[in-house]
């Protein structure tokens, strides 16, 4: 039977399943240290959330085409295999917590942000109380993920991301606390959510072009972040205007949900988890469709819908395999 994915302010049960699962997973080694993923600085553990950051900044520095730029197209963002990236980091994640916690009936939870976006984008929001993911600081000083002085159980950042954009240790090694600042202005954040219109407009988006495929809902050559379709309005880039949806809610959440290390902050996933019940509800609407397709040249390959995800790489998984996880997970409710 599937798991069923619910908002986390209507499941208390869920919310302290995974408040207590990422918690486990920080203390978790790996049995690999930092050196053998060629992170500068001291050896030191590698933990098990911790290497979910590690994944994210790698293929965000892994540019498509292999001679490209990562910041104009990588193999998780600005283009069309960001859905189905993140989508299968999420089934990796539950799996994970139910494994620690040995509760096969784990399922995420989601965080609606688009409601929080329609009354107002408050700082205080239930979300961010400390019984739920604690506030915004620098560092965060309540709630299961704070940082307090002296405290062996603290929730700490580890792996960040280095001015090289790779991978680096937080702290020279010794590690940090977890930092957000909530509504930061522009450029260096943004002063509201997204809202419900917002989501809806992404979802009802059409192209311009009188007879388009049903592919071209989804994405559009270039297949970068100027395309026009529905996962670069998701993603946030289009319209060109301002940061959308879920670029948006990185801006507005700040501190360590800002870099390529976003991980980090266990709202992360939550957030991604409400980007993937999007995604859910357009393929409903529209089929499970996806572009490019194997016909595509070279210079697209690993987004391409029989492409391997990239990292990690042993899991051999496709955007092809991800259109359809109905017999993984579905969302209570959506958008």
């Amino acid at each position: 039977m599937a798991l069923v994915r619910r908002n986390i302010l209507h499941d208390q049960n869920a919310a302290k399943k995974y408040i207590t699962g990422v918690g486990l997973l920080k203390k978790e080694s790996t049995g690999r240290t930092t050196n053998s993923f060629g992170i500068p600085g001291p050896v030191n553990p590698v933990y098990t959330y911790d290497l979910f950051v590690i994944w994210h900044i790698r293929a965000g520095m892994f540019p498509i085409p292999r001679n490209g730029d990562p910041m104009l197209r990588n193999y998780a963002h600005r283009g069309p295999v960001f859905l189905p990236w993140h989508r299968l980091m999420l089934i990796l994640l539950e799996y994970n917590i139910q494994r620690i916690l040995g509760d096969s009936s784990f399922a995420l939870p989601y965080w609606d942000w688009s409601a929080d976006g329609d009354d107002g984008s408050p700082t205080d929001a239930p979300i961010w109380t400390p019984g739920y993911m604690g506030g915004q600081g620098n560092p965060v000083s309540d709630g299961p993920f704070g940082f307090f002085p002296n405290d062996p159980n603290n929730f700490t950042v580890r792996i960040e991301t280095g001015s090289d954009g790779q991978p680096s240790q937080a702290g020279n090694g010794r590690g940090r606390g977890l930092v957000r600042e909530f509504a930061r202005p522009w450029p260096e954040g943004w002063a509201t959510l997204p809202t419900s219109a917002d989501v809806k407009a992404a979802l009802e988006f059409a192209p311009d072009n009188p007879n388009p495929r049903p592919e071209d809902r989804y994405d559009v050559i270039d297949f970068s972040v100027n395309s026009d379709g529905f996962r670069s309005r998701l993603e946030g880039w289009r319209p060109a205007t301002r940061p959308w949806t879920h670029n948006q809610v990185h801006l507005w959440t700040g501190g360590d949900m800002l870099p390529m290390s976003s991980p980090n902050d266990p709202v992360f996933f939550l957030h991604h988890c409400n980007v993937d019940r999007t995604w859910e509800s357009w393929l409903q609407r529209y089929g499970r469709i996806y572009t490019p397709d194997m016909t595509a040249p070279d210079t697209y390959a690993g987004e391409r819908i029989g492409d391997t995800l990239a990292l990690p790489a042993s899991y051999p998984y496709t955007p092809k395999d991800m259109l359809d996880v109905s017999n993984w997970c579905t969302y209570d409710q959506l958008p």
